[in-house]
């Protein structure tokens, strides 16, 4: 599965005439298990953190958070390969009392299903102070469920990095 920059489309969307011609410059950083990525156009910043899940050297899955332009909700993308059951959804689970943080698929692309779901400060706050793993949930084509570890190590100073204005 090939990496599919989550905000990169919205910032160009926010960029207009000469601006969206321009190259952006790109910066990023590695917090133990999430790399933030920072894109410049023009005179707007976008930042998201991500992390890429690989099973046998193979990527399976893709997190990122972020939100699209300042002030606004900070928003989770999931990104799972083609070949699942839509219905389902994808759910981040965090650990076995806690309900995870559930998305609709939105679209599938060539490499990828994609879901998305805004989050709260109270989630916020809860994924910052995470130190043990979670899974990622859903289920594929034939309806087997499918868990995918989601490692929250260097989450709260990433969260701290792609949040700097």
């Amino acid at each position: 599965m090939q990496r599919m920059p989550v905000w990169t489309s919205v910032a160009l969307l926010l960029a207009s005439g000469a601006a969206a011609a321009q190259v952006p410059q790109l910066t990023t950083a590695t917090y133990d298990d999430w790399t933030v990525r920072c894109e410049m156009h023009d005179t707007v910043k976008t930042c998201e953190m991500e992390q890429t899940s690989q099973i046998q050297g193979q990527p399976v899955s893709q997190i990122a958070l972020g939100r699209p332009s300042k002030g606004a909700q900070f928003r989770f993308v999931f990104q799972v390969p083609i070949n699942v059951w839509l219905p389902s959804g994808v759910t981040l689970v965090l650990d076995d009392k806690d309900p995870g943080i559930s998305a609709t698929f939105k679209r599938c692309v060539g490499n990828g299903c994609f879901a998305d779901t805004e989050l709260n400060d109270e989630t916020v706050r809860k994924l910052r102070a995470r130190t043990a793993n979670g899974k990622l949930l859903f289920k594929d084509a034939a309806q087997r469920d499918v868990t995918i570890p989601v490692s929250f190590k260097g989450f709260g100073p990433a969260f701290d990095a792609m949040s700097k204005d």
